[in-house]
């Protein structure tokens, strides 16, 4: 932390990293109140990039700025979506807290108030994840899957404009946005496992800045922790990303952790999905287990070839 009273908060300037950037400071001040609590806004490659797809350019993207601004100095910690944030952190850098964990799941926001099986055959339902889309194959495949880029209010304005016929976004950010009036439906986790952390914030911070990471151990709530741990680490085991067709979604529960998995084809045809149970004390070797499982069963054929 900076030797001046207060603490500097890195974010992207869209309105939902400025809304969960509130809910931070609304944490931090629960725990240090009159700590000043001020936020920096980073434009990052993402930003600059709206409408390539992250498919094509990577999850970096939305985090590169930030992250060098937090090794310089310039800002004391950085606050993320955490489906954003790449699985391999640089060096000197990590994730300090996870804030409580939003609802994971995805929705439909439609055009004219429609569920997704009321859609025609043909009906255009866009998305921005090959993740979504490869899910939702299996169950919707009389729809037409196209992509979207843009912050969540532009995607909900480009189907008002009739872009498509609806999108799927993830329910968290809605709801932090205020938006849910805009949901038509609620995609149940058998249909659509969500990305790895989606749903949950992290907050980054340097490995040395004892100081601020004693503030974010005050914050950081362990059973949303415990979850996104396993979910990352399964993500790094496939060793995939935003390529991949990849979804995992762990639930603690007493004193273990359920973690389910799933790694598709981009064209949605083959697929492998599995669950494992593991101890609460140990969420990574959870990952682990479950990545090397899907591995044995199928997985590696539906991966990118490792260098």
């Amino acid at each position: 932390m900076s030797s001046s009273p207060g603490i500097r908060i890195g974010t992207r300037g869209s309105p939902l990293a400025l809304a969960q950037t509130e809910v931070l400071k609304r944490a931090l001040l629960a725990v240090a109140p009159g700590l000043a609590c001020d936020a920096t806004v980073i434009k990052t490659t993402g930003d600059r990039q709206s409408e390539q797809g992250i498919t094509s350019v990577g999850k970096d993207i939305f985090v590169k700025e930030i992250e060098e601004a937090l090794l310089a100095g310039a800002i004391d910690l950085a606050v993320h979506s955490l489906k954003d944030l790449p699985v391999r952190l640089p060096d000197g850098l990590l994730i300090g807290a996870v804030l409580p964990r939003e609802d994971v799941r995805d929705v439909f926001c439609s055009r004219e108030g429609r569920n997704l099986n009321e859609l025609a055959a043909g009906a255009r339902v866009a998305t921005g994840s090959l993740r979504r889309e490869a899910q939702l194959k299996r169950v919707y495949g009389h729809l037409q899957f196209v992509p979207i880029r843009g912050n969540v209010d532009t995607r909900l304005r480009k189907i008002r404009e009739g872009e498509a016929d609806g999108a799927v976004l993830a329910r968290a950010g809605l709801v932090r946005l205020g938006l849910e009036s805009a949901i038509t439906e609620i995609l149940p986790l058998e249909v659509c496992l969500p990305a790895p952390g989606q749903g949950a914030i992290g907050v980054e911070a340097r490995g040395v800045d004892r100081e601020t990471l004693a503030l974010l151990e005050r914050v950081h709530h362990a059973d949303s922790g415990r979850a996104v741990t396993a979910e990352r680490k399964f993500l790094e085991g496939l060793g995939g990303g935003c390529r991949t067709p990849i979804a995992a979604y762990a639930l603690v529960d007493k004193e273990e952790i359920r973690l389910h998995g799933f790694v598709g084809e981009a064209a949605g045809g083959r697929f492998v999905t599995g669950t494992l149970s593991g101890a609460l004390s140990d969420p990574e070797a959870l990952g682990t287990r479950l990545a090397e499982q899907l591995l044995s069963h199928g997985a590696a054929d539906l991966l990118p070839a490792r260098p």
